[in-house]
């Protein structure tokens, strides 16, 4: 099962390296990982994205509740939640497939950001499953470089759902 874990940790060093390594010392594969500041200068949100089933999964959250820089762990995935990934990529295009493009662009509601004589740098952003179709409808036209960032997400709502309060 599909498991969106939220967790806020202190700003330190090593938290990231921390969490992550005792995720894969305990067998699971961590699909998607972002990791950004929150409203609250000294904490951090971490999501990440991993595959287990539920047992698995809540010996997993008792661990990284046990380490000292993780104020709070939510597992989100049961929950309303908005979630999104953003991606960047390098498309090769010849004078005659801008236009094309540039509607497909539109479609997906994403943007042009750079244009270089030979390719096109398009943002992306959305669900996965937009991006992953983006991706496919762009292999044709030849792709030169992709950038992805892990998946954010929150929970709808008031706060309080998986956040401290501070």
């Amino acid at each position: 099962m599909r498991h969106v874990l939220s967790a806020l940790v202190q700003n330190q060093p090593g938290v990231l390296a921390h969490i992550s390594g005792m995720l894969a010392s305990r067998g699971f594969n961590i699909d998607s990982l972002a990791v950004g500041e929150t409203e609250v200068a000294n904490l951090s949100r971490m999501t990440f994205v991993v595959h287990g089933d539920d047992a698995e999964l809540e010996q997993v959250r008792k661990q990284l509740h046990k380490v000292v820089t993780v104020v709070k762990v939510h597992d989100i995935s049961s929950e309303d939640f908005v979630e999104r990934d953003l991606m960047l990529v390098k498309v090769k295009t010849a004078p005659q497939q801008r236009m094309e493009i540039s509607l497909l662009v539109k479609l997906y509601r994403g943007r042009i950001v750079d244009i270089s004589p030979d390719t096109l740098m398009i943002e992306i952003s959305g669900k996965e499953r937009k991006i992953e179709a983006f991706i496919e409808l762009m292999r044709p036209y030849g792709i030169v470089e992709l950038a992805r960032t892990g998946r954010i997400a929150l929970v709808r709502g008031q706060p309080g759902g998986g956040d401290v309060e501070l």
